[in-house]
C-alpha cells in the first residue's frame, strides 16, 4: 500500500482559482480561457487541478478533483489505484464512515463521493487514517450508478454568474451552472459487513 492514497492531493498540485463567467454558448457558466478538457461528455464544466502526484508534500484531507472522478468512474481503489475489490456476484468494496443509525436501511440511498477500496487497503487505511480510526464501516455495494456531482452551484445574474456554494447536484438538474469537483455514486443495493 502506498504511504499516500491515490486521491490524496499533494502541494505541487495546487492550482490557482479559475475565474468563472457567463458561458458564450448558451446558459451556464465557463471559463475564460475554456479548453475542451474542461468539460466532460455531458457538458459538465471540471475544476482545473493540476496533475503532480507525489510532488512536494501530500495535503491529507484534500481530494484531487481528476483523480477522484478516474477511481469512481473505473471503480479503483481510493488508496493504491488497482481495481477495488469484487465479490463473486460483481458487489464492490467500501470502506465509509459508519453512519448506520443514520436511518434503517443505510446505506442504501447514500450519495458517496469516497471511491471504493481493495482488500490489501483496507487494514491500513483503518489504522492510518483519523477518519476511519473513529469508526468506519466495510460496505457491499452490487449498485452503485454514478448519479451526480458535488461541486460549486452558480446563479445567474445580470452581472455574471454568483457563488451559491457548495452542493450535490443530482444528474438530471440543471449542470451548466455547477463547477464539478467530485463525481457521486448513490448506493441502491448494498449491505454493510461488520
Amino acid at each position: 500500500m502506498p504511504q499516500v492514497p491515490y486521491i490524496t492531493t499533494w502541494s505541487g498540485e495546487e492550482s490557482k482559482r479559475q475565474r468563472v463567467v457567463d458561458r458564450k454558448a448558451g446558459p451556464g457558466i465557463a471559463f475564460v480561457d475554456e479548453r475542451p478538457q474542461d468539460r466532460d461528455s455531458r457538458g459538465l464544466l471540471w475544476t482545473r487541478q493540476k496533475r503532480a502526484y507525489g510532488r512536494g508534500r501530500p495535503l491529507f484531507g484534500q481530494v484531487h478533483s481528476p483523480r477522484q472522478r478516474h477511481a469512481m468512474d473505473k471503480l479503483l481503489c481510493q488508496v493504491c489505484a488497482h481495481p477495488a475489490d469484487r465479490d463473486p456476484d460483481g458487489g464492490v468494496l467500501w470502506m465509509l464512515r459508519d453512519h448506520r443509525n443514520d436511518w434503517p436501511d443505510w446505506p442504501n440511498g447514500m450519495a458517496v463521493t469516497e471511491p471504493p477500496i481493495c482488500r490489501n487497503c483496507v487494514k491500513v487505511s483503518a489504522q492510518r487514517c483519523p477518519a476511519m480510526r473513529k469508526g468506519h464501516a466495510l460496505i457491499r455495494a452490487w449498485a452503485m450508478p454514478i448519479a451526480g456531482v458535488r461541486g460549486n452551484l452558480y446563479r445567474p445574474t445580470e452581472n455574471g454568474p454568483v457563488l451559491i456554494g457548495p452542493q450535490v447536484v443530482w444528474f438530471g438538474a440543471d449542470l451548466r451552472w455547477v463547477l464539478g469537483m467530485h463525481l457521486v455514486r448513490e448506493f441502491t443495493e448494498a449491505d454493510v459487513l461488520n
